[in-house]
């Protein structure tokens, strides 16, 4: 469940990320195809790039064992039993489910809307369109190949603009756009920038079909009034491109806007710094893996009560035959067991590659260990097991197990080498007891960096007051005199809107170089933090398996251990919660500014 809250959390930074690209610096050119594309690319990137992970292998030192101290007594830690707690993800994902149907009925009543339209309806086959005439007071709309309008309310010529303009819709295929704008709506219905996202699509595909259908009509004029009559129709169908949209002054704006120069197609790859920066912050996942050392003891632990004496004999790739042979004399001193070793091979580096160890005890055989292949060995070995009674248990461990804590009947296992040395004691063979040590204490979590805090750039001086007012358009739209004068304040208007702009971008440049600097501290704060719970998690873990080696996962002792773990995880959870509403709470602060 948690991974679909990160997965839906980065597709929605992605969505923003591609939307204010469009708002801030697209926008207001007329690479209208271009912009189709960059918007379309934006939702399946939104999608797709959260599940490209790269991952990235960070090799530590191995974390000994805890170090026992036996001059200071155990003094238990108090439990506090835990409390009620509501499981906000289930919540979470209630209400998001909730939302995702009801948005999922509206999307079903929409395809049932346009069905109840179409149904019935005369179709006239001409080249590639189906034309559908109506009597319903509709605005004209098309989907797919299909073109619907009402001819009763419109003259002729602006009939021929209007289907011109369909036209264009069907030919290029803008009902898919609608449908995947639709999808996404629904997927991630509570994140307001998917509508904005959704509008900023419909608005560009109108953007489209003007252009192209004002290439084809002689009077350009007749074209931009025929919107504005348009205007009036507001009932429309949902998941089709409709030929009135809200938005008619800025689509007479661009009409009449002059080409963007081709320079401003850097705008596009303005975004893509963006992307390599989520994929370093996000989609990059370190892993943390000690070294492999093989230890040349491990620490002698046993209860007060001893119940067996334990031997182990193991066998490396370096083990010399000498040393071979010292074993099968030992395991016939000791314990009157025969082994036999055969099939010794090694290679060029005097490594051995393949052995075979039969073990017997009286007239049968025992244990047998056979390895074969190619490349050096991995550590096995023998272990003899004596029980009070006299009674021999033998075990042979392969696969390089024996370089691990073992524990058997309760106890761990110290592993020895043997060497061919005449002033060995036998009697070093056995495992001494001794007394029960105090239980360490966990290791600690690393502790979080904290976002760099600091003084803003001072925002730009700007005086409300001088701030120009939109005009206001005719009621009349068959006055041509007013038409016109309309379009010389509109066109005044934008001319002094955009004196405004250099404080705001100057403004805004200033916020970013500040806060590129702090990120950059803190990414370097994280990275750190990152490697630091990685260590931390591999302690635990080590620490758990020595508890439950120890104490057994049954016993109290192990239990109040993993309680305190698990309190100590929760209030670490509860600290990143923390750390993420002040970080968001910073961007606001950020936004405000």
């Amino acid at each position: 469940m948690e991974a679909l809250f990160i997965f839906i959390a980065k597709s929605s930074g992605l969505l923003v990320l591609f939307y204010f690209a469009y708002y801030f610096l697209l926008r207001k050119e007329t690479f209208f195809n271009s912009n189709r594309w960059f918007l379309l690319i934006g939702l399946v990137t939104s999608v797709a790039l959260p599940f490209l992970v790269y991952t990235k292998i960070v090799w530590v030192d191995p974390t000994p064992l805890p170090t026992l101290n036996y001059s200071h007594a155990y003094i238990p830690q108090t439990i506090q039993e835990e409390s009620f707690e509501v499981n906000w993800n289930l919540v979470s994902l209630a209400i998001y489910a909730i939302g995702f149907s009801a948005f999922m009925i509206k999307f079903a009543l929409d395809f049932y809307s346009l069905n109840s339209v179409l149904k019935g309806k005369k179709v006239q086959q001409q080249a590639d369109f189906k034309f559908v005439d109506i009597n319903e007071n509709i605005a004209p709309f098309s989907y797919f190949d299909y073109i619907v309008y009402n001819s009763s309310m419109y003259t002729e010529a602006e009939l021929e603009n209007i289907l011109e303009h369909e036209k264009v819709h069907s030919d290029q295929n803008h009902t898919i756009d609608v449908l995947i704008s639709r999808v996404f709506c629904v997927l991630f219905w509570f994140n307001p920038i998917i509508w904005l996202y959704k509008k900023a699509i419909l608005q560009n595909l109108e953007f489209i079909a003007d252009s192209e259908a004002a290439k084809k009509i002689s009077d350009k004029k007749a074209y931009q009034y025929t919107l504005l009559k348009i205007t009036t129709h507001e009932s429309c169908v949902a998941i089709t491109n409709h030929f009135y949209q809200s938005l008619i002054k800025k689509r007479i704006v661009m009409l009449n806007k002059n080409q963007s120069k081709k320079w401003n197609y850097w705008k596009y790859y303005a975004v893509i710094p963006a992307l390599v920066a989520f994929v370093l912050l996000f989609q990059i996942k370190v892993i943390a893996q000690e070294k492999k050392e093989i230890e040349e003891k491990i620490e002698k632990e046993v209860q007060v009560e001893k119940k067996q004496d334990i031997d182990v004999y193991k066998i490396r790739k370096t083990t010399t035959d000498q040393e071979l042979k010292t074993i099968a004399e030992k395991l016939k001193q000791n314990h009157n067991l025969n082994c036999e070793i055969s099939d010794v091979k090694r290679n060029a580096a005097n490594e051995l590659t393949a052995i075979k160890v039969d073990i017997e005890k009286g007239t049968g055989k025992a244990q047998t260990i056979q390895i074969e292949g190619n490349n050096a060995i991995k550590s096995c070995g023998i272990v003899i097991t004596t029980h009070n009674d006299g009674v021999k248990k033998i075990n042979v461990i392969t696969d390089g197990g024996i370089d691990k804590p073992m524990v058997i009947e309760n106890r761990i296992v110290e592993v020895r080498e043997i060497h061919n040395d005449n002033n060995n004691n036998n009697n070093n063979n056995n495992v001494d007891a001794i007394d029960p040590p105090s239980p360490p204490s966990p290791p600690s979590p690393p502790t979080m960096p904290t976002f760099p805090d600091g003084p803003m750039p001072p925002a730009p001086n700007i005086d409300m007051s001088k701030m120009p007012k939109a005009p206001k358009a005719p009621k009349n739209v068959n006055d041509k005199v007013a038409m016109k004068q309309f379009e010389k304040e509109l066109e005044e208007f934008e001319k002094k809107m955009e004196s405004f702009e250099p404080d705001l971008s100057t403004y805004e440049k200033q916020v970013e170089e500040v806060m590129s600097k702090r990120e950059a501290i803190f990414e370097k704060d994280m990275e750190k933090y990152d490697l630091a719970m990685e260590k931390y998690d591999a302690d635990m873990e080590k620490f758990n398996d020595y508890m439950e080696q120890k104490y057994g996962v049954d016993s109290d002792l192990y239990k109040k251990s993993m309680k305190q773990y698990e309190k100590g995880m929760k209030e670490y959870e509860k600290n990143m919660k923390e750390h993420e509403k002040a970080m968001k709470k910073l961007q606001k602060e950020n936004k405000r500014s």
